[in-house]
């Protein structure tokens, strides 16, 4: 009973003051956008027979996805503190509106790739402006509201891949990426309508008043802040696990067929899993996060998934792989301790462009896990790649005994 009045409690404190409603918003779009992200994996074989993509440069292609998404999180960043999260979040949705049309008419594998980044330069507008609006919405709940939207990012991912393979299967491949159109251009809608009009213009303002003493000086000052040994461990810790939950998810569903013989109704099943458990990982980590701090949350939620990616290769049939999955899935809940850290660490004069910087710089180094672990698979060692998986999980576990003592929650 105490458990549940204090599920009401928070719940009513998340909803407090009109903050509720730019909630919803802003986690309806993430699970939206993650889900049409989600969507390449399950295509790829599609993708494969209608342009002839290798294992490689099929990995190429969702490496594309990721690397665009990385570059643009900079500049995204910048922006967000320029123009306000509003317009920036309204603008990333749009903007994977014209990727995904782009990638329907594609004729060759070139368009499919231009469009593909484009698809992935609109996703990455999205992330840094969801972060600084929600510290500022919830600057003594990071951790839960943070967690929130990274869950919907999984009831999308758990939802709209499964859909895409379905729609592809019985129509046309055209049909499972096409479908979330007119769902993208509602949502755009409704984040423009609810989300505060000024959601860091009047802030920037204020901030814009505090100048440095020109643009160099202004470099010199964002570098000694993020050059921290603090940052710098957070963002290897989080490069690590961009690089490897994106080659994870990339070729999941692929490895379950060929090497495991699942159909790929089973094999998106599973795919489906992976994402499921995050909805109850990710909230659960970010309530972590503000109790005991990133130095005790994070090697408890990556201890799962050390696990469960060394034991993928021996496991076979379908519930004991159902196991293994989730088992794994415990490291998305990793994503909503370190970008908590980050979003309350960072000093809020270069919160966007801080923020921006170390995601950017994590991401486009884990972009090259993909086209990487679909060499090693092309070169028959689809095994070998999630042992060595587990390897790096361990490694970015170690890496927290290198973070300051000192920390909130510890």
């Amino acid at each position: 009973m105490s458990r549940l009045l204090s599920i009401r409690r928070e719940a009513s404190e998340l909803w407090a003051g009109g903050t509720g409603k730019s909630l919803i918003a802003i986690a309806l779009g993430w699970g939206l956008l993650n889900g049409t992200r989600m969507i390449y994996p399950v295509l790829l074989p599609d993708f494969s027979d209608e342009f002839g993509l290798t294992h490689t440069t099929a990995g190429l292609l969702v490496t594309v996805v990721w690397l665009c998404y990385a570059i643009g999180q900079l500049p995204g960043g910048v922006l967000a503190d320029r123009f306000g999260e509003r317009t920036m979040l309204t603008a990333s949705v749009s903007l994977v509106v014209v990727g995904v049309g782009l990638v329907l008419v594609a004729p060759t594998a070139l368009a499919l790739y231009t469009a593909t980044g484009a698809v992935g330069l609109g996703l990455s507008q999205y992330p840094i402006a969801r972060i600084t609006i929600l510290s500022r919405l919830y600057p003594d709940r990071i951790g839960r509201a943070l967690g929130i939207t990274m869950a919907s990012g999984d009831i999308g991912q758990t939802i709209i891949p499964p859909i895409a393979g379905v729609l592809a299967a019985a129509f046309a491949w055209h049909l499972g990426l096409g479908f979330v159109l007119p769902v993208l251009c509602l949502i755009a809608g409704l984040i423009w309508v609810t989300l505060p009009k000024h959601g860091s213009e009047s802030q920037n303002d204020e901030e814009a008043s505090h100048e440095h003493d020109g643009y160099v000086d202004y470099v010199l000052y964002l570098l000694r802040e993020l050059l921290q040994r603090k940052f710098l461990v957070v963002g290897v810790i989080l490069f690590l696990f961009i690089f490897v939950w994106q080659t994870f998810s990339a070729f999941y569903p692929t490895y379950l067929v060929e090497q495991k013989g699942l159909s790929k109704t089973a094999a998106g099943a599973l795919f489906g899993l992976f994402f499921a458990v995050g909805v109850v990982a990710k909230p659960a980590a970010g309530v972590a996060y503000d109790t005991i701090g990133l130095r005790k949350s994070l090697p408890i939620v990556l201890a799962g998934s050390i696990v469960g990616l060394a034991l993928v290769p021996s496991v076979e049939g379908f519930w004991p792989l159902a196991g293994v999955t989730v088992l794994v899935s415990t490291m998305l809940g990793s994503g909503a301790i370190t970008q908590s850290y980050l979003a309350e660490a960072i000093p809020a004069d270069i919160q966007g462009t801080g923020l921006g910087l170390v995601r950017s710089s994590a991401a486009m180094l884990g972009a090259t896990g993909p086209v990487l672990f679909g060499f090693i698979a092309e070169n028959g060692y689809f095994d070998e790649g999630y042992v060595l998986l587990a390897g790096i999980v361990g490694l970015s576990t170690l890496l927290t005994v290198l973070m300051p003592r000192t920390e909130s929650g510890e």
